[in-house]
């Protein structure tokens, strides 16, 4: 009998440690208002470099194309 209580014990463990980033998650995302992390910029709105280059990536091997 005792095994069996011990099995569960070690099995409440292991649960409540794989399953506490999800209630942690959960906690952040209640407590903000439905904002997980703070105030953060909807996509798309801001400038970013990655997406400058690869504008001018593209315009080029459009020029490229456009010549042949």
């Amino acid at each position: 009998m005792s095994e069996i209580l011990i099995l569960g014990f070690w099995m409440l463990v292991i649960a409540t440690i794989a399953f506490a980033p999800l209630g942690y998650f959960i906690y952040r995302y209640v407590a903000k208002n439905g904002e997980p992390f703070g105030d953060i910029e909807p996509h798309g709105d801001s400038e970013s470099p990655v997406l400058a280059l690869a504008e001018k990536v593209i315009s080029k091997i459009k020029a490229q194309i456009s010549k042949k």
